[in-house]
């Protein structure tokens, strides 16, 4: 799904004011931030958790996890843009010692294509006549290799900042009742309103970027969230049982 909506991504397309490189992680980073986040409260409140309780293993869960997954996806980039350069670095290596070898490769490659006599025999010339352009063109056609133009820092700096913005959405009833001294009554009642309007706008969001149906991607999202949530919330209830 994720190679989808990079493939869409690179069509041209923005989304709002969102970079169009970085719209699956602000995706995949905000769906991931508000279940997390919305499971913890839903434990907590599964088990009667004071206010402050809620607020602590909250925080603490949408920075530890934000920063993991952040610096789970800077590793993923940076593994396939190491790759991608060591590969291509073998590539120049082949050209320069076995030439030969090398040029029946993109001949053989076009001619797959469709390509045949003087034609053939000028394209395969036009693209050995420039390494650069040779090296580009075995990396795409042989190897089916493309460099990502998204960077290792940016991709974890987009994962962590989408994971936190829309993570926070669960907590901010929460926040607020601290902070203007509000009954905790409804509290929960609020934050499941609000999660559950978050994720039908990232799950939108997720729809748009893969050119997917707008109601089966919201309805997806919502389906996992209220998953999560209904799990933790009664394995809250239950643990509060035997342990409190």
């Amino acid at each position: 799904m994720k190679a989808q909506i990079e493939d869409n991504l690179h069509s041209g397309k923005n989304l709002w004011i969102f970079n169009k490189d970085y719209i699956s992680e602000f995706v995949y980073g905000g769906i991931d931030g508000a279940i997390t986040t919305f499971a913890v409260v839903a434990g907590a409140a599964g088990a009667d958790a004071a206010l402050y309780w809620v607020l602590i293993f909250g925080f603490a869960n949408l920075i530890a996890d934000g920063f993991s997954m952040s610096v789970g996806n800077y590793f993923s980039v940076k593994a396939e843009r190491d790759n991608y350069d060591k590969h291509k670095a073998i590539e120049y290596w082949e050209i320069e010692h076995l030439r030969e070898k090398e040029i029946e490769e993109i001949r053989e490659i076009y001619e797959a294509k469709g390509f045949e006599g003087e034609l053939l025999d000028k394209v395969v010339e036009v693209i050995i006549s420039d390494k650069d352009v040779w090296v580009d063109t075995m990396m795409k056609e042989e190897l089916e290799m493309m460099k990502d133009d998204k960077t290792p820092v940016n991709t974890a700096i987009a994962t962590f900042l989408s994971f936190n913005v829309v993570g926070i959405i669960p907590l901010m009833a929460y926040v607020l009742a601290v902070a203007f001294d509000w009954s905790e009554e409804h509290l929960f009642l609020i934050s499941c309103l609000s999660t559950g309007l978050a994720l039908m706008i990232v799950g939108f969001m997720k729809s748009r970027v893969t050119e997917k149906s707008s109601i089966k991607g919201i309805f997806e999202t919502l389906l996992l969230g209220g998953l999560a949530a209904f799990l933790a919330y009664y394995v809250g209830e239950v643990l509060a049982k035997y342990f409190l």
